[in-house]
């Protein structure tokens, strides 16, 4: 695959979404300061629709971020395995010193994607929340938690990490607010928009494929709202495959992702890789084999740690660290007496490029001369994925 010839176009691009992506100021200027809540511990709970390695990344950059602003004692997290969140709790629970927070040992939820369970689990959080009153935040991590929670059910401050588009999901109703006075997502509106235009610029492509799982959650994971604008913009053609997700067996999750690759990689001449169960640190490998094998360019929706582990660029965060500052500053201001609905909802990733040298290589590609000198992380190998903490 020969290199791009428009690198004015490009570095013009690049540049303007360096110096746009301004990180939004909180409408409340309240401290972070940590307090106790009437010199008790505030309690905190976790719901999740099921198990998902975005929502462990997020949920660990939270807890890392309330260390740094003292809300707990810094103390080294372990490795985690898989893409649970439940001993990642139990282990919270039994480690974490802090004369201001405490993580209830037994408000940890999940539905484990069974959808005949979601409705029970939220009735019972929302009946606890009402009656017992024994926890004073819940973080809902995913659109599914944050579908489940985002109401007036309850009156307890929820904030909903790692969705997607909250907007789009009906978590929240705007950018600027949320609908609830005890609701916060983080919304960055123009976050996957910003990533498929800097994708085309470079790569020109003129089919783009997109495998994702053709469901109401799933069409908003893969941002494919945001992928049919620009693609009237661009005038390219989208080349779509379902996938499975959700579901408990991750393994039916990872082979559906895999035969969507080998599929597109027939059809299309990029890749949009998108976020779900069936991509993880156990598939990623064959998909990065399939792609490379192809000479199909790849786009990481997600992370630069997919970069790292193969997939040719990305410029999403290059750590979950600045989310999970978002969202412990947040937590934090709740705590210090803010209504969580009223307080700034919009933080945009920085803009940080990301490539993998080494797959540019595998699949005949040059990156121009300006997108190397400019990009943020940059690896020469291909290395074993690994979650990130």
């Amino acid at each position: 695959m020969k290199g791009c010839n428009r690198i004015s176009a490009i570095v013009f691009l690049f540049i303007f979404l360096i110096f746009s992506s301004v990180l939004a100021a909180d409408k409340m200027d309240l401290s972070i300061k940590p307090q106790k809540n009437n010199h008790l511990k505030w309690r905190i709970g976790y719901y999740e629709g099921g198990e998902f390695l975005h929502y462990q990344l997020n949920f660990m950059a939270t807890v890392k971020g309330l260390m740094t602003y003292g809300w707990i004692e810094p103390i080294d997290i372990p490795d985690q395995k898989g893409e649970q969140t439940i001993e990642l709790w139990k282990w919270l629970v039994k480690n974490v010193k802090s004369d201001y927070i405490e993580f209830v040992k037994d408000a940890h939820y999940t539905a484990n994607w069974d959808d005949s369970l979601i409705e029970k689990v939220v009735a019972t959080i929302i009946n606890r929340l009402n009656t017992k009153k024994d926890i004073d935040l819940m973080i809902a991590a995913g659109t599914t938690a944050g579908r489940g929670l985002s109401n007036n059910k309850h009156h307890t401050p929820t904030i909903v990490i790692s969705s997607s588009d909250p907007i789009g999901a009906g978590i929240v109703k705007s950018a600027e607010n949320s609908g609830y006075e005890h609701v916060l997502a983080r919304v960055d509106p123009f976050r996957y928009e910003r990533q498929i235009r800097i994708f085309h610029e470079i790569i020109g492509f003129k089919k783009l494929g997109v495998a994702y799982s053709d469901t109401p959650n799933g069409r908003t994971y893969a941002a494919i709202s945001d992928i049919e604008k620009i693609s009237k913009e661009y005038g390219f053609e989208i080349v779509r495959c379902y996938t499975q997700d959700e579901i408990m067996d991750v393994k039916v999750c990872e082979e559906s992702v895999k035969n969507c690759f080998r599929e597109l990689s027939n059809k299309t001449d990029a890749i949009y890789v998108t976020a779900q169960n069936g991509v993880n640190p156990n598939s990623i490998p064959d998909l990065v084999d399939i792609v490379n094998k192809a000479q199909i360019p790849t786009f990481s929706q997600s992370s630069s740690t997919e970069v790292k582990a193969g997939f040719l660029m990305s410029i999403s965060q290059a750590t979950w660290k600045y989310a999970g500052d978002f969202y412990a500053k947040t937590i934090a201001k709740t705590f210090n007496g803010a209504k969580i609905g009223q307080l700034e909802q919009v933080f945009e990733d920085p803009t940080k490029m990301t490539i993998n040298l080494e797959s540019a290589k595998k699949i005949s590609f040059r990156f121009p001369l300006d997108i190397l000198a400019g990009a943020f992380e940059i690896y020469e190998t291909i290395e074993e994925p690994e979650n990130q903490q």
